[in-house]
């Protein structure tokens, strides 16, 4: 009973307080499009696509995922665009996030989002080009 009942309550914890290697931090990568906010996965609404491990907090959101799981990814592996663009490999905080052309990025912070929404053209595309030289 005691232990159903945790399983439960842990389901509805944001991913990232419990296990690290979920990909997007354990966030649902559906809502970030289709809400606008990032909202906790749920443990036993996931699916696995190329190596990692993605949770949803609605099964609808885990079809629409799998019907065309690029369409939700984040851009740049998840890698903040702003440390790219300054030639850095460092990841994204899930919860700091911005949609450009229907793409999900993910930013290490609230200043380096604000930094990206000042210029979003110029940072992608120098994130692009240091994504490639960097993950050789």
């Amino acid at each position: 009973m005691i232990r159903s009942l945790a399983f439960a309550l842990l389901s509805f914890l944001p991913a990232a307080s419990f296990a690290d290697t979920w990909a997007v931090g354990g966030y649902d990568p559906v809502a970030y499009l289709s809400q606008d906010r990032a909202v906790a996965g749920r443990s036993d609404l996931a699916t696995n696509w190329r190596g990692q491990q993605y949770h949803f907090a609605t099964p609808e959101n885990r079809a629409a995922f799998e019907a065309n799981p690029r369409a939700y990814v984040p851009g740049l592996a998840g890698y903040c665009v702003v440390a790219l663009a300054e030639g850095r490999l460092e990841p994204g905080d899930p919860r700091n996030f911005v949609i450009i052309g229907s793409r999900l990025y993910l930013v290490g912070s609230a200043s380096r989002k604000a930094q990206l929404l000042e210029n979003p053209r110029e940072l992608l595309m120098h994130a692009r080009d240091r994504f490639v030289q960097l993950s050789r």
